[in-house]
């Protein structure tokens, strides 16, 4: 049978229809809109000509420590809000959740607690061992059927494909679904297998009076799950939850303000709006959309589509699936609901869990009805933007529509978001990064390898909407990026005049101090800034031609098409990737440009130079599309005036008494060394230590040209320091490889030499065959026959050949007898020096 085909619902904003041939102006905004699955116009709610949108977020559910997959989704949507508000002129309301009550954080801080309660009281090694390895089995038996379900899945999902017909195209996207989650649900039966084993290894070869630690390490986390499942109940201090969410929100805006991230203008936690979700839930009820039962309050599935509503807009093909209906929600499968499609808005409290007063009873809200709740409260029957990351589009994102529906049903209510954007996986070793697949890298952990910059301008390569691999492709991208805009704007400004101190220049590049791993967009970035700073830097505009030629026009002409270009790909569903390519091109035409200049020599630039005003031009535009992703500061995100006595220069003095002491004293060891009529080697090695250290402390590059000049540039004195280490370990490897190759040569030469002194001398390697008269020439055979004619003359040519084989041994003994020692030495030395190469 054919798979039915599955038809997706979006109702255009008033004035977002597409042309009749379906196409759309290239310089008109388009997102990709996950309610239709394609790129569609953008226009507010409010119509075509407003300025106003309203956006609403899913922020963290706070169990645990933020990873860099969350940093993806929210560096990502604060990079596409810039755009929005910086670039396109919207005024957004911003609105971000807090879950701080839910099933992960009550399970999370619940058996934390037990298992620590359970430690203390641990009163033998042999019952930790006998409890991990019985939780261990139980919980290997329980993904063992996850697998099992999820691998059925996939298989029902091939023949609904094999059948063809015109929902192929859902039913190959159910089938990609269900094969990734097969791949999870795998790694994490690999997890409490290897769990497991790790165990039984302990048990059987450890000190179990020792190794208690080393059991409950292993197994700690199935562990805490089997005692959750025998104590939770007792556990009613609700403090133990309230401290568990609180602790990591803070980490969370901690990590969101280590990214440089806008805050939202609206933050909602659940808690401190229960009211508001209690009367959301009584109101869908009394729409006919929910039902009581049990304490329990679910919603009505059926009903909602009796009542004309599509259910599962985002991924219809996905509802059904118990196994992904139940992600991230405790406790799915129960005999209170009606359909197996319903779910929960109120849960019915249970000993263990947090608890408010409802007219159903005790209980907490479900997961799904929180967001729609809150975000209704703020923004009412319609929203522009709903973001979130790709894992929540079913079934959070697509409950999450159906309860604002249900709810707003007697308003006509049939599309409470306008536009639904999702944030692509970040994956790791094919997997998508996640806590419960435990490879997850922390967002600490990461800006202790890379600057906040970095990871956001990671993201911006990349586009936003599709799974991206956290590994050393989009790093080295990065660092290449990086260095040429650096480089850009640094050789620009060698070429422009110096602005007064008190007009400081709007563009320059002002990174935060980079790890050693800068990568390759970084690099590009940084490149492109210093080739500006160096190729403007002293003109005097007076005192400079003016004049346009060709090149100039050239590079105008350019720099114009780039601005169109990057215009474009931001229209183009906030194509930040394509942007910074077009800005790539920009800067390798500038680069070019002053490389022509460069190369006419001193004749040429006086008659034909670079031009400053067109340089600085250049520079501002990339700084101002960098600003608009974030990735340099923009004055919006510093209310007020700024730093009050910038304009007196600040710590000026104290930035300059430290650059003048440098100069005195290196004018002090050169003067003292020119008294001392010192080599002029030894003066040079002192200009190289003050470029190669003291200078690189000061954040100061200084390099030397080909016409016996040098150029500054100012720099991150880390990423200097990072890349003379690595020039060091560079030239460390081809050092020790050309010194390898040496002692792998004298080696054999040791061995051929070794081989030949054991050689014997003819008359004894020829014994067998021959017998030899007393001046070593062979007489008899072995028989003792004399040796006459063609025997003897075979002879002759069997001794030849052995004294040939020691003509090496006799040559080298008689050009030095002592060249076997000497080469054992040479061997020894080279081995020496290799060892503390690698050392």
């Amino acid at each position: 049978m054919a798979a039915p085909k599955v038809a997706r619902e979006w109702f255009p904003p008033l004035g977002a229809e597409s042309a009749p041939d379906g196409s759309v102006a290239p310089t008109s905004l388009v997102l990709y809109n996950s309610l239709l699955d394609e790129k569609v116009p953008f226009v507010p709610a409010d119509g075509p000509g407003s300025k106003q949108i309203t956006w609403y977020t899913c922020g963290p559910t706070v169990y645990d420590v933020s990873h860099v997959g969350h940093a993806r989704n929210y560096l990502t949507f604060d990079i596409i809000r810039r755009v929005l508000e910086d670039y396109f002129g919207y005024n957004c309301m911003f609105v971000m959740n807090v879950t701080d009550v839910d099933d992960k954080i009550i399970l999370r801080a619940r058996r934390n607690y037990l298992l620590a309660q359970y430690r203390e009281g641990l009163k033998s090694g042999e019952e930790a061992k006998a409890f991990a390895l019985q939780a261990l089995q139980r919980s290997h038996d329980k993904q063992s059927k996850k697998v099992a379900a999820a691998t059925t899945d996939v298989a029902d999902a091939e023949k609904e494909v094999a059948a063809g017909g015109d929902g192929e195209r859902a039913a190959r996207k159910k089938k990609d679904e269900f094969e990734v989650t097969v791949k999870n649900e795998e790694h994490k039966l690999r997890m409490v297998t290897d769990a497991l084993a790790v165990t039984q290894v302990i048990v059987l070869t450890g000190d179990l009076s020792r190794d208690v630690g080393a059991v409950i390490g292993a197994s700690g986390d199935y562990v805490a799950e089997a005692l959750d499942a025998e104590q939770g109940s007792s556990v009613t201090d609700g403090s133990i939850y309230r401290a568990h969410a609180a602790k990591y929100e803070a980490d969370f805006f901690d990590d969101l303000q280590a990214l440089g991230c806008r805050n939202p203008d609206v933050l909602t936690r659940v808690s401190e709006y229960i009211p508001e979700i209690i009367s959301y839930v009584e109101k869908i009820i009394a729409n006919g959309m929910a039902y009581e039962s049990n304490g329990s309050v679910y919603f009505d599935t059926r009903s909602f589509r009796g009542c004309g509503h599509t259910y599962g807009k985002l991924k219809p093909w996905a509802v059904g699936s118990a196994l992904l209906a139940a992600e991230s929600e405790a406790n799915f499968e129960t005999s209170e609901k009606r359909s197996p499609t319903d779910f929960a808005l109120w849960k019915a409290s249970k000993p263990g869990e947090p608890f408010w007063a409802s007219p159903w009873g005790a209980g907490r809200p479900g997961w799904h009805i929180e967001c729609s709740a809150m975000a209704s409260s703020i923004l009412g029957a319609k929203m522009d933007v709903h973001t979130g990351g790709e894992d929540l589009k079913f079934p959070h994102h697509d409950n999450e529509l159906a309860q604002a529906e249900a709810f707003y049903h007697d308003e006509g209510c049939r599309q409470w978001v306008n536009y639904f954007l999702h944030a692509g996986h970040l994956e790791i070793e094919g997997l998508k990064m996640s806590k419960s697949l435990k490879n997850f890298i922390s967002i600490k952990e990461a800006l202790k390898t890379y600057t906040p910059r970095q990871l956001r301008l990671m993201f911006v390569l990349q586009p936003w909407n599709k799974p991206m691999m956290y590994g050393d492709a989009a790093r080295a991208q990065m660092k290449a990026r990086e260095s040429q805009l650096k480089n850009f704007f640094q050789n620009i400004r060698a070429h422009t005049p110096r602005p007064e101190r008190h007009n400081p220049e709007p563009w320059t590049f002002n990174p935060k101090p980079a790890r050693a791993e800068m990568k390759a967009r970084e690099s590009q970035l940084k490149n492109f800034f210093q080739n500006i700073d160096v190729a403007t830097r002293g003109v005097n505009q007076t005192h400079t031609i003016a004049r346009w030629e060709a090149d100039e026009m050239d590079l105008q002409a350019k720099l114009a098409g780039v601005q169109r270009a990057v215009h474009e790909r931001l229209c183009d569903n906030v194509d930040t990737s394509g942007a910074m390519n077009c800005i790539s091109d920009l800067v390798r035409s500038v680069n070019t440009y002053l490389a022509k200049k460069e190369a006419a020599g001193p004749e040429g630039a006086a008659s034909n130079p670079a031009q400053p005003l067109m340089l600085r031009k250049a520079a501002a535009y990339v700084t101002r599309i960098l600003s608009v992703f974030g990735i340099v500061p923009v004055a919006a995100d510093t209310p007020g005036f700024g730093s009050e006595g910038a304009s007196a220069g600040g710590d000026g003095g104290a930035v300059a008494a430290s650059y003048l002491d440098t100069f005195a004293a290196f004018r002090d060891e050169v003067r003292s060394l020119a008294r001392a009529k010192a080599e002029p080697k030894d003066i040079l090695a002192v200009c190289d230590r003050v470029r190669d250290t003291t200078l690189v402390d000061m954040g100061v590059r200084l390099e030397d040209k080909a016409d016996g000049h040098a150029v500054w540039k100012l720099d991150d004195p880390a990423v200097m320091k990072a890349e003379q280490v690595e020039r060091a370990r560079d030239a460390a490897e081809a050092a020790t490889k050309k010194l390898a190759t040496k002692l792998s040569m004298l080696e054999k030469e040791r061995e051929k030499f070794e081989r030949l002194m054991e050689l014997p001398a003819p008359a004894v390697s020829l014994s067998d065959k021959y017998k030899f008269d007393d001046s070593g020439e062979p007489s008899h055979d072995k028989d003792g026959v004399a040796l006459e004619g063609k025997s003897k003359d075979k002879a002759k040519k069997d001794v030849e050949k052995a004294k040939k084989a020691l003509e090496p041994l006799a040559k080298k003994l008689s050009d030095d007898p002592d060249f076997m020692p000497k080469l054992v030495a040479e061997i020894a030395t080279l081995q020496a020096q290799i060892a503390k190469l690698t050392a």
